[in-house]
């Protein structure tokens, strides 16, 4: 073989090796889904339950006892939701707990929601708040997940490992990995201040909840997939999903102690003195 022939040999062999390397390099390491690409704001609709999946403990659903009627049934009153207490995957102490509240808000007690009291929700109960969208912030390091109401914000720490003993928080300790087209969120630590759904189901601090986020119907919907674990409250874990759709609209700004007319007591936090 000649020496030019030779250099075009090696050349060629360079390339192709290059070429197989990105290619495996590719393979290897997908591009992460962007959940935040051209401003999109990811909304469903307001309030609502966690609906039930093949294969699953059942999630909370309404006591038929009380049927639940919402805002928007014309020419009936409104009511609120009420628990199915008999559920077999609730220990006992959860029923008591919910059946006490049951009681009281049949009485004419006002039904506790993060939402409507201005504090922050906790997962999962994160992904039933709705009217208005949320938004997400993605780096390699961390994931912002913001709703715009108050602007609760999740943070969500990428290929880290959990602490040992996290500090139970309202948000707990999310830490996040992409699987190909998925955003995994795995979150502990949380306090036993918050509740699961709107039925105020209680949990205690060993709550873990993974989340798998994905991109569905071309991009147009954004799809989660949850599983709910507490063995101190629940007999099994149980799983459910959400799902958005996309929105074209910049983040705004929406306050919640100032947008809340005080009809209700709804046992907002406030300042016994000014702070100016």
């Amino acid at each position: 073989m000649s020496a030019s022939a030779s250099r075009a040999f090696c050349l060629s062999g360079s390339v192709i090796a290059a070429v197989m390397l990105a290619s495996y390099a590719g393979a290897q390491a997908p591009k992460p889904p962007d959940f935040s690409s051209n401003e999109a704001a990811w909304l469903h609709p307001p309030g609502g339950e966690f609906p039930d999946v093949p294969g699953s403990p059942s999630a909370i659903h309404q006591d038929p006892a009380h049927p639940y009627v919402g805002n928007n049934n014309a020419g009936k009153q409104p009511t609120y939701r009420i628990g199915d207490v008999s559920h077999p995957n609730l220990k006992q102490w959860a029923k008591d707990v919910m059946a006490k509240d049951n009681a009281e808000v049949l009485a004419g007690k006002i039904a506790f929601t993060a939402r409507s009291s201005c504090l922050p929700a906790g997962v999962p109960v994160f992904a039933l708040f709705g009217g208005q969208p949320i938004y997400f912030i993605q780096t390699p390091k961390k994931v912002w997940m913001i709703y715009e109401g108050d602007h609760q914000i999740r943070h969500v720490y990428m290929d880290a490992a959990h602490s040992k003993n996290p500090k139970p928080s309202w948000y707990g300790e999310s830490t996040g990995r992409y699987e190909g087209d998925t955003l995994v969120i795995d979150t502990i630590g949380m306090n036993n201040k918050t509740v699961v759904d709107s039925y105020r189901t209680p949990h205690t601090e060993k709550l873990h909840v993974v989340e798998r986020w994905r991109l569905i119907e071309g991009g147009k919907s954004l799809e989660v997939n949850i599983t709910i674990e507490d063995p101190d409250t629940f007999n099994k874990p149980w799983s459910t999903v959400q799902r958005y759709t996309r929105g074209e609209q910049t983040l705004q700004e929406e306050v919640c102690a100032e947008n809340n007319q005080h009809l209700f007591d709804y046992n907002i936090p406030e300042a016994e003195t000014p702070d100016f």
